[in-house]
Parts: C-alpha cells; structure tokens; sequence
C-alpha cells in the first residue's frame, strides 16, 4: 500500500539524517545502565534527586501497604468509581504544601498540558507562548480555540510589546512558559512575568514547572516556591515523574478552576486514573520532599561544576539548572559524540530535530543526585 511506502521513505530519510530513533533495551542499576552488555553511568535520567534507585525509601513504603491498601488500578475515569480516597489526600498535601486553594491530580505533564489550555481557552482568547516550551505544551495550544503567538525564547521586550498591542483586542491572554526549560537548562524570569501580567486586568500566567519540582526551592517546591510568587500564578502545573521518582502530574490551583477543568477538561474526564498505589507512592515522597535538602545541595553542585568545565572547553552554555546541554550542531555528529561518550561508560544520548532547532543537536547531560562529584571528572575526561 502507498502509506506503507510513504512510512519506509520517510524512515529512510529519519536514517540518513541521523534522526532515526529506536528503544532501546535497558536494565537499571541505581546510578547506572546497562545497555548492549555495557554497564554505563546514566547521564540521561530525570530521577533528579536520585529517589528511585533509593531501596530504603521503597521498604519503607512497602511496609506501610497491606492486601487492601495494595490497589494497581482505580479501574475507571475519577468521575465514575476511579476517585480513590488518596486521590483527595494526594490532592490536599498538593494544596497544603504550596499554600493554594485547591489542587487536582493528573496521569502525566502530558495529559495535563493537553488539556488545560483548550479546556479554558475559547476564540477569545490569545495564548503568548515561549519559543521553546515544550511539545505537550504546543500540542495543547493546537487544541485549543486560541489564537497563538510565540514570542521569542525569554525575550521579554517582545512580550511587553505583544501584550501591549494585543490586550485590547481579546477577552484574555495566557502567558505560557515553563520555569526551567527542558532542553536548555534555562530558567524563565518568573518575577518579571508577573510584573507584565500584572500591568493588564485581562492577562494569566502559566507556569510548567516540570523540571524544577523537587529541585528547586527551600522545600523543594519549585522556582516559584525559590521566588516567593506561588500565588501570583494562575496556572502552576509539575509532574510528579521526575523528580519525586513516581508518575502523574498536578496543577495548583484557586477552587473555581480546579471545579473548571473536572468539567471542562477532556484529558481528565475521558481516561481512567492513575492507579492508587502510584498515588500513595507520590503521597508517600511529597510527604519527606521538604527532606532532601542534602540531594538539592549536591545536585546544585556537581551541576555547576559540569557547566563550568564545559565553558572551558569552549562550550555555549547557559545552564541554570541540572539540565547541561552540551551543543554539537549537525544530527549525525551528535550521534558519534554520544557513541564515543557511551564507548568510555556514559550513557549520554543525542538530542536531535524535531526536538530541537536544525543545527542545534547536542548531548542533553541530564544530572541526577545519585552522581558523584568522581563521576563528573571522568565525564569531562571522555569528553
């Protein structure tokens, strides 16, 4: 058929390119990877406090469980018989924790970015969002009704000026960033995004802080929590799969917009939940998240020693987080880097278009608190 050799075409383009991706087969080992029978330090990881290899933490949840506590499925939507008890415990630790009225639970950043947007979005709504958020993001807007302008990555001169230009003309506008950017490392200006919304009665802001949740902050609540601006923020959104070492994701909310999206909301109405145990896992780590300190601190450190290693070697860095991109240029020469990385024991893997801007790919080090400051040497070493 002409679809099937319209798939094998375009594959054989993704190949030549050096854009092709497979899965691949992986077996964990706390800090490490073994791929290929190659035992490797993983460098591509987004257990950013080094939770889930932790198998204390695990006995210690496992023994808090027993045959009726012990729940793999909720079995249907939340709006039919899939609303577990912990989903509202979950839900309040979310709301007492960061201070908000209310807070509501979500299977992934995916499904939460998805279904936001076009859930509070109408024609009369223009979204101002980041060059570079990320693809859920993007997808969320494609499903709204909103008319959609990307400003340039943290050019906020350019924002000013679209706000300033556009506020008259519909009846609200989003701002959508995330705080730390996924591919960058970067952070958005989050005091000087609420200064912007706060000049117009009719301008939101909305915050994915995916990568920040659990790194950042005294409690380890995020960059907003770092800022002390929780509550200038409409829509504050993270996942619980990074760094808390779970599944799921979250907004924090006023009660009027959490009532909103369970009846509004596609991706929440029409899925069925999370299983409970995930959630009593997540409930379980929010609850000592406040805790690892000594993790954040670590983390903080070895990541400003991969960022000023790099620099050295005459690498464009501009990192703020644990997130160092580590910038090649061409596909196929960011394949080789990260097989010549993997070769001497780092499990790095290449970052190419699509995700990325053409002439962009580079090795994406994601750190985590399981490294070691050892474990970064030898990484500057192979490079």
């Amino acid at each position: 058929m002409i679809i099937y050799e319209q798939m094998q075409q375009e594959l054989l383009r993704l190949k030549e390119t050096g854009n092709l991706r497979s899965l691949p087969h992986i077996t964990h080992c706390g800090s490490e990877v073994i791929v290929k029978e190659q035992r490797m330090v993983n460098l591509s990881s987004n257990d950013y406090l080094g939770l889930a290899g932790r198998e204390e933490l695990r006995e210690e949840f496992l023994k808090t469980l027993t045959t009726d506590t012990f729940q793999p499925t909720s079995s249907s939507s939340r709006l039919l018989t899939g609303n577990y008890t912990v989903y509202e415990k979950l839900e309040q630790q979310m709301a007492d924790c960061f201070g908000t009225e209310a807070a509501l639970i979500f299977n992934s950043g995916y499904h939460a970015n998805m279904g936001i947007l076009p859930a509070v979005c109408t024609p009369q709504t223009l979204i101002l969002a980041d060059k570079l958020v990320h693809a859920s993001l993007i997808d969320g807007i494609r499903l709204s009704t909103a008319k959609c302008i990307r400003y340039k990555h943290n050019d906020y001169k350019q924002l000013n000026r679209l706000l300033a230009e556009q506020h008259k003309d519909f009846q609200q506008i989003i701002i959508v960033t995330e705080s730390i950017f996924s591919m960058d490392g970067d952070e958005a200006d989050l005091k000087e995004l609420i200064r912007l919304k706060q000049e117009y009665a009719n301008v939101l802001l909305y915050v994915d802080e995916a990568h920040a949740f659990g790194v950042r902050g005294n409690n380890g609540l995020g960059l907003a929590e770092e800022e002390n601006c929780i509550d200038q923020i409409d829509f504050l959104i993270g996942t619980f799969g990074k760094a808390l070492a779970s599944a799921g994701a979250y907004i924090v909310c006023k009660k009027i917009v959490r009532e909103y999206l369970i009846n509004k909301m596609r991706t929440l109405i029409f899925t069925t939940g999370l299983p409970p145990i995930t959630l009593s896992w997540s409930s379980f780590l929010l609850e000592r998240l406040a805790n690892f300190k000594a993790e954040r601190n670590h983390l903080k450190h070895i990541s400003k020693q991969l960022k000023e290693a790099l620099i050295a070697k005459g690498y464009n860095c501009t990192s703020q987080s644990n997130i160092i991109p580590m910038i090649i240029g061409e596909s196929q020469v960011a394949v080789l880097k990260a097989e010549e990385l993997q070769r001497k024991g780092f499990y790095a893997l290449p970052v190419r278009p699509p995700t990325v801007p053409e002439g962009t790919s580079r090795i994406r080090f994601s750190l985590t608190a399981a490294l070691t400051q050892e474990d970064i040497k030898q990484l500057l070493k192979a490079i």
